[in-house]
């Protein structure tokens, strides 16, 4: 398999009261065509800025790219201008963010939106309800005709969220980036999305990125495993490799905390931060 993605060492910071907070650093992994990553990690370990770093889609300022490459078929696209990152935002490299109810646009149909992505994506296409309808049908939207019509609040959140897959896999990416894609669903709803990336991903030959707080889900997802914490991949390597043998303490707890039906209720394990450490080192 030809590598189609390698992050290599990237430093990003946020300017904060004039000074630079570090947020990533030394940050790495590759992807190769068709494989699955899944970047693990609780809320505010890295996961979403490292996501939105790979197009540079993070306003600068605040965010201050410190150094590393972000190689694309080869192309580091930390070096490109504006203009010729365009092609790869939204076409080449396209993203599925956490709640498909603040990215849809309330105002415009469904259609309007979808239109817009191919008119920008996808020069080839010439019948755009045609195309539209299709992309629907394909992440399992019934009666999409009368979708084309409505508006995002007339839909359910996990129509809201297949219509945002929908829209992604439109542009026809290379790279799918799924940032918690199933965060505000029920749990029924999350299995079947889940479900449905994968399946999309195997038929269409598609290389994933899938952000998620939670290694339940990763199993038969996921090819490799990036576990992040405090702004670092603290470990990486293949799925069941990890989940079977784990051996950062930061990741056997996040293990640790799946429930599991056999097991009466305890506490949770908790990890003792960088700020914490040195509190109780000062005190002592």
């Amino acid at each position: 398999m030809a590598r189609l993605l390698e992050v290599s060492n990237l430093n990003i910071g946020f300017v904060t009261n004039g000074e630079i907070v570090p947020a990533l650093h030394n940050v790495s992994f590759q992807l190769e065509r068709g494989e699955t990553l899944a970047l693990v990690g609780e809320s505010g370990s890295g996961k979403s800025v490292t996501a939105l770093a790979i197009t540079r889609l993070l306003a600068s300022p605040p965010a201050i790219y410190q150094g590393g490459e972000i190689l694309f078929e080869g192309t580091n696209l930390l070096n490109l201008s504006e203009k010729e990152l365009r092609t790869y935002r939204g076409g080449r490299i396209a993203y599925v963010f956490q709640e498909a109810s603040t990215s849809l646009n309330p105002v415009y149909t469904i259609r309007s939106q979808m239109a817009e992505m191919l008119r920008l994506h996808r020069s080839d296409v010439q019948d755009l309800d045609t195309e539209i309808v299709h992309w629907l049908e394909m992440v399992g939207i019934t009666s999409p005709q009368e979708r084309l019509k409505a508006y995002p609040h007339q839909l359910s959140g996990g129509m809201q969220q297949r219509v945002m897959i929908a829209m992604a896999l439109s542009a026809k990416p290379d790279l799918l980036i799924a940032d918690e894609p199933t965060t505000a669903l029920d749990v029924t709803i999350q299995a079947q999305i889940l479900k449905l990336l994968c399946e999309l991903q195997k038929k269409l030959g598609m290389t994933m990125i899938l952000i998620t707080h939670n290694l339940a889900i990763i199993r038969g997802l996921a090819h490799q495993v990036a576990v992040m914490h405090h702004g670092e991949i603290v470990e990486y390597g293949k799925t069941e490799q990890i989940l079977q043998h784990p051996q950062h303490p930061y990741t056997k707890a996040l293990l640790a905390c799946i429930p599991r039906l056999e097991e009466h209720r305890r506490r949770l394990p908790t990890i003792i931060s960088s700020c914490e450490q040195e509190e109780v080192t000062s005190n002592e």
